[in-house]
């Protein structure tokens, strides 16, 4: 193998770019691994990575992708065999360490989970870092009293991107009947809806923050975007009710009190997918593989490599819905 594609983003005189070139094994990152990458998919960060003080990307140059799945080509770690499929997401892919936007990929041992039965390399990444991130969200709502035995109301925030889609799809999956999911647009309300939602609910029906505390809506929150949204949010969260939040779509600024936490007791969990340890991916993406399979029903885009650029802007302008996998 003499060079293969890869997205390669650059910067110069304080410049930011980014396109498709030849590169060889030797621009990769080092690691025991190497993956012929079969899939990998466009999440929000990865369009961050490609921006001007995105925050993401380390050094340069880099190649972008967050996560990927794949063929084991060679190994000099004895845990994995050449010919073996794989899940890698999250850790510092892409970030400080060549990512999945390549023909080819190398990482280190550690940062790999075996393919699970049932559950193809497309399939992985149809779920990909969005649909691991919506169930570690899920887990930890669960975890903190979530139950289909009651039948809560669950507000899913950014419910047609890459983590609202899925989590919405998870929820009515696993069994539960009070699904709101939070749009901005008319076309994104009947999506939601053949999505799994129960019903919808309008951005600019959620109200202002005036009060620190507003009437009980909600008993548990599955936040994607943060900001103005999740601080409108908070004050209209049952008693002993819980929300997750994985993303900052919506700004990185919390606006609250201490009342919500200290006279409703609700909890606010935060969400990463970056460090999880391997041994919870493992039983993560085995749920994924089996009871929580959606991926046949997952709202999904396929592309190719050459065609990334056009979908990074439609995530940046706020114009993309559901999943977006790459094909190699």
């Amino acid at each position: 193998m003499d060079s293969f594609k890869a997205i390669l983003v650059t910067e110069k005189n304080d410049q930011v770019s980014y396109d498709l070139q030849n590169v060889s094994v030797n621009d990769l990152s080092e690691g025991e691994v190497l993956i012929k990458v079969a899939y990998s998919s466009i999440n929000y960060k990865d369009m961050l990575a490609v921006q001007k003080n995105g925050g993401i990307i380390r050094n340069y140059p880099m190649i972008p992708g967050i996560d990927l799945s794949g063929t084991i080509v060679h190994t000099t770690d004895n845990r994995f065999i050449e010919g073996q499929q794989v899940i890698v997401t999250g850790f510092a892919m892409g970030m400080s360490h060549t990512g999945g936007f390549s023909e080819y990929a190398r990482v280190p041992a550690d940062w790999i989970v075996p393919l699970p039965n049932n559950l193809t390399l497309k399939e992985a990444m149809i779920f990909g870092t969005a649909g691991f991130t919506a169930a570690l969200s899920i887990m930890a709502l669960q975890e903190n009293g979530m139950s289909t035995k009651n039948q809560p109301n669950i507000l899913v925030t950014g419910s047609t991107g890459g983590v609202g889609s899925i989590a919405i799809q998870l929820l009515s999956k696993i069994g539960y009947k009070n699904i709101f999911a939070l749009v901005r647009k008319d076309n994104q309300a009947d999506i939601a809806k053949s999505l799994g939602a129960t019903d919808v609910i309008f951005a600019n029906e959620l109200g202002e923050l005036k009060k620190p505390l507003n009437k009980q809506k909600f008993d548990f929150v599955l936040d994607t975007v943060g900001g103005d949204v999740a601080s409108v949010i908070i004050p209209q969260i049952s008693y002993g009710g819980s929300m997750s939040m994985c993303g900052n779509a919506g700004g990185i600024k919390l606006t609250t009190t201490v009342l919500p936490f200290i006279l409703r007791g609700i909890n606010l969990l935060g969400i990463d997918s970056v460090n999880v340890p391997i041994n919870k991916r493992k039983v993560i993406w085995n749920e994924i593989a089996n009871e929580w399979n959606i991926s046949q029903t997952t709202l999904v885009n396929e592309i190719t490599l050459d065609t990334l650029p056009e979908k990074i802007e439609a995530i940046k302008n706020g114009q993309h819905l559901g999943r977006t996998i790459i094909k190699y």
